[in-house]
């Protein structure tokens, strides 16, 4: 059911509003406008009842979610000029209110080209007092951010994997191998998919010398054959090739485990 009020009509969701706000002595001509939707109506409204400057956000450009953000940053006096722009989403807008909350410098994410979850990475990083401008690019997605705050909070040196070029699943494995006190350089390259990481990461792990296999021409199918031949103390010069395939070195890795005459294995045409 729709009505009229101030030459306008309003269906009876927008009445309540206006209603409410009449009710509570408020300047309902401020929101009694079609160009608002309830929600936007209703954020106005609770702001004017909270003697609130909502000239700030009383404009149809500001959805509902980004006039919340920003009435609730002016209940608690934060200067939300740093936020009330359109180009933030409300999520993001929320991200920065709890950073100025905080009194942390939200300038360092108050970017658009952040989404809300690297915001977030960031403003926890800022929380826990890291150097947040090792991730704080763009190019970072959220997940590596993680990792990277993750690691700076334990006090890993994490500049060995602090590139975009690194995947969040590589950071794991480097980061795994950071925490056992591995030497993770011998792998961190991102030509090493995670796969091969970690056969090189199990190899250090165990003790071995993973240079015989820690190369991106052998795929980690083929260095899982080479780390269990070091593992079990067998020559694998014999078949560490990667014109062998992976089966092929399984084979050969059984025959010199089996003490027998490997030759055979290592013609082409087998």
């Amino acid at each position: 059911m729709n009505n009229m009020y101030n030459g306008y009509t309003f269906n009876s969701i927008k009445m309540n509003e206006i209603r409410f706000g009449l009710k509570d002595g408020l300047d309902v001509s401020i929101y009694a406008d079609p160009k608002f939707d309830w929600e936007q109506m209703r954020e106005i409204r609770i702001g004017l009842r909270d003697r609130l400057d909502v000239s700030i956000y009383a404009d149809p450009k500001f959805n509902w979610k980004q006039m919340r953000e920003i009435r609730i940053g002016l209940r608690d006096r934060l200067d939300v000029s740093i936020y009330a722009d359109p180009k933030f989403s409300g999520i993001k807008m929320y991200q920065i209110r709890l950073g100025l909350k905080d009194g942390l410098d939200v300038f360092i994410y108050a970017n658009p080209k952040f989404d809300w979850e690297q915001m977030d990475e960031i403003r926890l990083g800022l929380k826990d007092g890291l150097d947040v401008s090792i991730y704080a690019y763009p190019e970072f997605n959220d997940y590596q951010m993680g990792q990277i705050r993750l690691d700076l909070k334990d006090g890993l040196d994490v500049s060995i994997y602090a590139n975009p070029k690194f995947d969040f699943f590589q950071i794991r494995e480097i980061r795994l191998g950071l925490k056992e006190g591995l030497d993770v350089s011998i792998y961190a390259n991102p030509e090493f998919s995670i796969y091969q990481m970690y056969q090189i990461r199990l190899g250090l792990e165990d003790g071995l010398d993973v240079s015989v296999y820690a190369d991106p021409k052998f795929n980690d199918c083929q260095m899982h054959q080479i780390r269990l031949g070091l593992k079990d103390g067998l020559d694998v010069s014999i078949y560490a090739d990667p014109k062998f395939s992976s089966d092929k070195m399984y084979q050969i890795r059984l025959g010199l485990k089996d003490g027998v005459d490997v030759s055979i294995y290592k013609e082409d045409k087998l």
